[in-house]
């Protein structure tokens, strides 16, 4: 097996050190990826460096038009690009025939928005200092950025980087998840025949020692991470002065009101909560039904989990594949021993073969137990039932973590509450937390991080404005 290369510069690199890619649901080989080194990534900061200076000068239609070629690229490999997701991550194959889908919508939405940056004029005549001047204010790109994305979405989170990026005219170097490289590199195949200047176009596998050289470096202007909360706040800390973003996860919740009709709403709940193993950022985590509705929501919650079909990835009926290791699923199965000898109680799954975990139903967990305050990143949902909306709102608040709430309710009056008073980046009413379109602003508070992501907003981002003034007497 010839192991993948990577890119510095736009070119081809291959090492003596390797990694291997495995399939968890089987321990398949996937494939073997050469590792960058110090000295490769130092190179690629320069030529990240030299790249921008040829991006930037890059007309908007030019980027446009490099945006549409990526996109198109990825339609044209679909089922490629699908089987190379499952093979390495285990992400069931529907799912990631999914993601090529949104990730090709992806660049071809930023490539509509590189070609709407634009900016305003400013009165500036608003004293007698100032007459006959006026400003035009305009977003101009930040320089190198480094990407650093997990395995989840190993596609579509770098798209969410990299197509920004580009609408702009930045250059960027990329870190790809090590359990999942596999794809980024392929989708490099893609960006080096797009016409984007090559020196711009950089992805390093390698592992956290070498990436961090793409932290503390002063020549990268913005770090983009998605990841775990303790390596985020730590990335951020060794930053120094380049701009920072964090989407960092969470334990997403859900309201269910009285009077809403369960069947639908639990049919929403379970896709958030166990699709690709629940092993999602905004996947269902913790449900607060209310009381009138709760015995027959937990019935309900029951049997849909119990109709989930689990295991072979490649089986297209398959809804829950393997977590990413097996010592994530084993992390799991601790945390419900933790709460089941507190009290709590399992009503269907809790069992692990190998790094599959069946889908999983938890009822009367206290709220500091681990399966509940921290992110799980797994098939499993805990329910609890709530006599009040006010204290429904309180126990989502309840949370280290505040990316993306759900509320089923029919009362405009708790839309506008949850909306007031839920402490998340979005508040999704009638559907599950786990909604995402990707033109939307996305991120979180607290410790799911800060920044946001989606096509405008993620090119803020990566844009400083500037102010031109012009005195018009002179």
């Amino acid at each position: 097996m010839t192991a993948s290369k990577f890119l510095v510069g736009g070119e081809w690199r291959s090492t003596e050190r390797v990694r291997s890619v495995v399939n968890p649901f089987d321990n398949r080989m996937a494939g073997e990826v050469c590792q960058a080194g110090a000295s490769d990534i130092d190179e690629a900061i320069s030529h990240a460096v030299e790249g921008f200076q040829h991006a930037k000068r890059l007309q908007a239609y030019e980027r446009s038009d490099v945006l549409a070629r990526v996109a198109s690229g990825l339609e044209s490999r679909k089922e490629e690009f699908s089987r190379l997701i499952t093979s390495e991550t285990g992400k069931p194959i529907t799912f990631s025939r999914a993601e090529v889908d949104r990730s090709a919508f992806t660049f071809r939405y930023a490539s509509e928005e590189a070609k709407r940056l634009d900016g305003s004029v400013l009165p500036l005549d608003l004293a007698p200092h100032s007459q006959d001047r006026i400003g035009i204010l305009r977003r101009f790109p930040i320089g190198p950025v480094a990407a650093i994305t997990p395995f989840n979405f190993p596609l579509n989170l770098v798209a969410h980087k990299l197509a920004p990026a580009i609408a702009v005219g930045n250059s960027f170097l990329l870190k790809p998840s090590s359990n999942a490289p596999m794809t980024s590199l392929l989708l490099g195949e893609i960006l080096v025949a797009s016409g984007y200047p090559k020196q711009a176009v950089n992805i390093l596998p390698c592992g956290g020692s070498e990436a961090e050289q793409l932290i503390v470096d002063q020549r990268i202007k913005l770090v983009s991470f998605t990841g775990s909360p303790a390596v985020g706040w730590l990335l951020k800390s060794r930053a120094g002065k380049k701009r920072v973003t964090l989407e960092l996860g969470g334990n997403a919740a859900v309201i269910v009101d009285a009077g809403v009709e369960l069947p639908s709403v639990v049919k929403r709940i379970a896709a958030g909560a166990f699709g690709n193993a629940g092993q999602s950022c905004i996947a269902v985590q913790r449900v607060y039904v209310h009381r009138s509705l709760y015995d027959r929501f937990q019935e309900l919650m029951v049997e849909a989990a119990r109709a989930t079909k689990f295991g072979d990835p490649f089986d297209d009926a398959t809804v829950v594949g393997p977590m990413i290791t097996e010592s994530a699923a084993v992390q799991i199965e601790e945390w419900i021993n933790e709460a089941t000898g507190t009290g709590a109680r399992i009503h269907c799954g809790g069992k692990r073969s190998g790094a599959v975990l069946e889908p999983t139903v938890l009822t009367g967990v206290k709220p500091d137990c681990r399966i509940s305050c921290q992110e799980a990143f797994a098939p499993i949902v805990t329910v609890d039932p709530f006599e009040n909306y006010e204290d429904a709102i309180a126990s989502v608040n309840h949370s280290d973590f505040g990316l993306q709430a759900g509320v089923f309710t029919n009362d405009f009056c708790h839309v506008l509450m949850a909306y007031r008073e839920l402490e998340v980046g979005g508040v999704v009413i009638n559907d599950f937390p786990t909604y995402r379109i990707d033109n939307m602003p996305y991120g979180g508070v607290k410790d799911s991080g800060f920044g946001r992501e989606g096509l405008k907003y993620a090119i803020e981002e990566m844009t400083e404005p500037k102010l031109l003034v012009i005195n018009s007497q002179h």
